[in-house]
């Protein structure tokens, strides 16, 4: 008890705050601010990480005119954007009306059908991968079955060439991020005032002129958050096409992303100053869209959504 009594008088009301939340500051320092810091001295560094901290020499931006002229650094961004859009947008073409079905369609069973499609999100990224190995096999793959006995022709093999590596991806992408979004559209459906539809209703409007005049204009914040995200989300895109092109980008690399060619480029050819100058190429690409994002969105004379 004494011993109590002489540490409580001994911490300061005034510091007591900062020493609650040290463990967070410290972590975060360690596992955020250090790596990010080091990532960025990296990029100026020519260093192979087997022969340790001492063989490090300077370059400058060596690195960053590597990584403008290299034709894979280009392919994989390429690669990403097409899988960020082709995945993407129909995630928001197809949550949006889906939430607005679900949001007046359920009342006691919402909550579980919303689970249903937020399943997947939640779900590991390698038993997907895994489960959709399988589904996009040639010989004994179902969606090939499916395919063979509604249209016919020759089996496809997906994950095997280059013309269907990236549809495969999307899709999954697609598959897993859409409940995600469902429930985000969900909850902003919740907050637009049922008067608004009443009124509409008296005045003679129909379900669609509702959805277009009173429904989209009241999701527009929730659009450009999911929007953010997908465009944040999409160009980071990482786990699956590692996972299904066993972390080589597939066939002629057209499943090789900027975030895979990242990986390959430090732990397969050892150039971890390289990929710390194309992880920060990438960085602007991002806040680049991000921006441009925010400017589609923002409304005229005013902040964005």
């Amino acid at each position: 008890m004494n011993f109590k009594k002489r540490l409580i008088p001994a911490l300061s009301p005034r510091w007591a705050p900062y020493v609650f939340i040290s463990p967070f500051l410290v972590l975060f320092a360690v596992f955020g601010v250090f790596p990010l810091g080091f990532s960025l001295y990296l990029a100026f560094q020519s260093w192979e990480p087997t022969s340790g901290l001492a063989a490090m020499q300077f370059v400058g931006f060596d690195n960053f005119a590597f990584a403008l002229g290299d034709e894979w650094f280009w392919k994989s961004l390429k690669n990403t954007g097409w899988l960020a859009l082709a995945s993407g947008v129909p995630q928001h073409l197809v949550a949006i009306p889906l939430a607005v079905f679900i949001h007046g369609a359920f009342k006691r069973l919402r909550d579980g059908v919303v689970g249903a499609y937020f399943l997947p999100y939640i779900t590991s990224t390698v038993a997907i991968a895994i489960m959709f190995s399988s589904l996009f096999s040639t010989d004994f793959g179902l969606v090939n079955q499916a395919i063979g006995a509604v249209f016919g022709g020759e089996r496809i093999d997906w994950l095997g060439q280059p013309q269907w590596i990236k549809p495969a991806i999307a899709l999954i992408v697609f598959w897993r991020y859409l409940g995600f979004n469902v429930v985000l559209y969900l909850a902003a459906l919740q907050t637009i005032p049922k008067d608004l539809y009443e009124a509409a209703r008296i005045d003679g409007a129909s379900r669609l002129q509702q959805f277009f005049y009173i429904t989209l204009p009241s999701l527009r914040p929730m659009v450009y958050f999911g929007v953010t995200l997908s465009v944040i989300g999409g160009l980071q895109l990482f786990e699956e096409p590692f996972i299904l092109t066993g972390g080589r980008g597939g066939s002629d690399q057209s499943g090789m992303t900027s975030a895979v060619y990242l990986y390959r480029m430090a732990f397969d050819f050892n150039d971890f100053g390289g990929a710390s100058a194309m992880s920060w190429l990438l960085f602007v690409v991002v806040v680049l869209l991000t921006w441009l994002t925010n400017r589609a969105f923002k409304p005229r004379g005013g902040a964005a959504a």
